[in-house]
């Protein structure tokens, strides 16, 4: 009876972890800690400002609670920390613990308390999964990151042979002239440069045109189409892997249901024999 009930409390700690209310409470301590933790940074009353580190510690107790209660209901500990994000959330926690006195620590203690926010990405599977297909499209947004470096290199070389007579602050070499390419793609001002040397140069606008066609909006979109195509290919995962779940555990209502006929009509048999016996 003692593992019975032990196992029926596992189950039900299990369900307050993985509930949605469960969910709204860490939720909310978290952004409870974001104003908090922002709040800080303004000249406040020496009153409000005890209250908000007294409220400091005890969210950083709510977390460690909460931390340990989800570590109690894993149903294999060991890998526990295996997972990325209770990893994450780990070390965030037990960083948080560290005290903001010591001199030498309160810079990290001060910056895994910023850390804290970050675990609003953790606590809401709809942010992890973004994350995930955001982290599984690098390398691909690593070839394009490539590819877009090496259109910088041509077209800053291409501009420091030519405008650097005109202005040699912009086009000076050609590491400067990256930086100006870059501050053209962002589209900082980016006309002034183009009028500068459209004064020398009257064609220049093509150089420009062309730099800014490539990297505005042709890398731009190939990496918003990789991320999206990564984004696509884990939600169909995840609804694959969903529907294996349901038809698995349709199987196994169906066995369960198959053996309640079975013992039913056992008992039936067993109840017409002893009546034929009497």
């Amino acid at each position: 009876m003692s593992g019975v009930s032990s196992q029926s409390l596992a189950a039900q700690l299990k369900r307050v972890e993985s509930s949605r209310l469960f969910q709204i409470v860490v939720i909310s301590i978290i952004i409870l800690s974001a104003i908090t933790i922002g709040a800080k940074t303004y000249d406040l009353p020496p009153l409000l400002s005890r209250a908000l580190s007294v409220m400091d510690y005890a969210i950083t107790y709510f977390f460690l609670a909460e931390i340990l209660f989800r570590f109690a209901v894993c149903e294999n500990k060991k890998r526990f920390l295996r997972d990325g994000w209770n990893l994450f959330d780990t070390l965030v926690v037990v960083g948080s613990l560290i005290p903001l006195d010591n001199a030498d620590a309160v810079l990290i203690g001060r910056l895994l308390r910023v850390f804290r926010v970050l675990r609003l990405v953790s606590v809401v599977p709809e942010l992890r999964s973004l994350i995930n297909a955001l982290l599984k499209a690098i390398p691909r947004m690593g070839y394009i990151a490539l590819l877009m470096f090496i259109i910088f290199y041509i077209y800053g070389a291409i501009g420091s042979l030519f405008f650097a007579n005109i202005n040699e602050y912009l086009w000076g070499d050609v590491s400067i002239a990256m930086l100006t390419l870059f501050r053209i793609a962002t589209f900082e001002d980016w006309t002034d440069v183009m009028y500068e040397t459209m004064a020398v140069h009257p064609l220049s606008w093509i150089y420009y045109l062309t730099f800014i066609f490539l990297t505005a909006f042709v890398f731009l979109n190939m990496m918003v189409g990789a991320i999206l195509d990564v984004m696509t290919a884990e939600q169909n995962a995840s609804s694959q892997e969903q529907a294996h779940q349901e038809r698995h555990d349709l199987a196994e209502q169906m066995s369960q249901m198959q053996a309640q006929m079975q013992r039913m009509e056992q008992l039936l048999e067993g109840k017409s024999q002893g009546n034929s016996n009497h």
